[in-house]
């Protein structure tokens, strides 16, 4: 394995963000995006395998996480969809990248599912980490059955005074439940989750945190920034980009589906893999990740 990069920054939009940059820089390009509660080392594994194969990797924090900071105070500091989809295309701009590959899961993942369906001219193909990611906040409003809700318990959390309070004074033993709960089968190393306690340091964490599972019930605004992002996202379009969809045969909080089920939502898939692993599917498996990315290499 490579030495582990060096963290740079850009600013890109509302964003200075902090990022890692791994490869050739006139290799293929990659970007790869984390979720919640997770960082962009979590990728390591991942990034160093793809640099081996030529890649240029590009890993940022995303907005609320590690050293990536909002460049004014006035900034909304939200956590919702289109605003981590527009950071993403800020991002590609800002770095001259013409239609990567852009890989992820959760939050991640979101970004790139939402910049892949609205904007495809940008992405060179898509890796997706539970596939379709694109919320519908109309469809929030009605309960799922009862084992199904229990899965969200968090979210519910997060939605009240209690869950405000308990995500800033327990921000990382929160974290360190979701990471235990989500990937029943990942015995990961105190010093593996150690190194991903930073980035939940950073001031706007609860803000953009407590927003994003807020908005997605439809109980908090979106920033009028992105309000004609968010009304394009409501109405689902399919993800035409070619597409690899990985799913976590253990994942207990976004259950897998079947290849027909993803293929509703990508009629360009490439291909999909049912991968031994839970949630935190870089870390559990980065060498299936990355063999689903170099599915996609140019």
């Amino acid at each position: 394995m490579t030495d582990k990069p060096a963290v740079s920054r850009v600013r890109a939009g509302v964003l200075d963000v902090s990022l890692l940059r791994t490869g050739n820089p006139d290799g293929w390009p990659v970007v790869l995006l984390h979720g919640f509660p997770y960082d962009a080392r979590g990728f390591d594994a991942v990034t160093a395998r793809l640099a081996e194969a030529g890649a240029f990797v590009v890993t940022p924090w995303l907005r609320g996480f590690g050293g990536t900071r909002f460049i004014e105070a006035s900034t909304m500091r939200s956590g919702q969809q289109a605003a981590v989809a527009h950071d993403l295309l800020d991002l590609l701009t800002a770095l001259g990248l013409e239609a990567p590959v852009i890989a992820g899961y959760d939050w991640g993942g979101r970004a790139a599912c939402v910049v892949a369906a609205l904007w495809p001219e940008r992405v060179g193909g898509l890796v997706s980490g539970n596939g379709y990611l694109l919320q519908d906040i109309a469809a929030a409003r009605h309960p799922d059955p009862p084992d199904l809700e229990r899965r969200h318990w968090y979210q519910y959390y997060l939605h009240g005074e209690r869950g405000e309070a308990g995500l800033r004074e327990h921000r990382a033993e929160l974290a360190r439940l979701l990471w235990e709960e989500w990937s029943p089968t990942w015995t990961f190393s105190d010093s593996e989750f150690e190194a991903t306690r930073p980035a939940f340091s950073n001031p706007d964490f609860v803000e953009v945190v407590l927003h994003s599972y807020r908005h997605r019930y439809g109980l908090a605004a979106g920033d009028p920034a992105y309000a004609e992002t968010e009304r394009r996202i409501a109405e689902l379009p399919p993800i035409t980009v070619p597409t690899v969809v990985v799913d976590g045969r253990h994942d207990t909080v976004t259950l897998p589906q079947s290849v027909e089920e993803h293929a509703h939502h990508f009629p360009a898939l490439v291909d999909y893999a049912l991968v031994d692993a839970g949630h935190a599917l870089p870390q559990e498996a980065p060498e299936a990740f990355a063999d689903a990315v170099l599915r996609l290499r140019p």
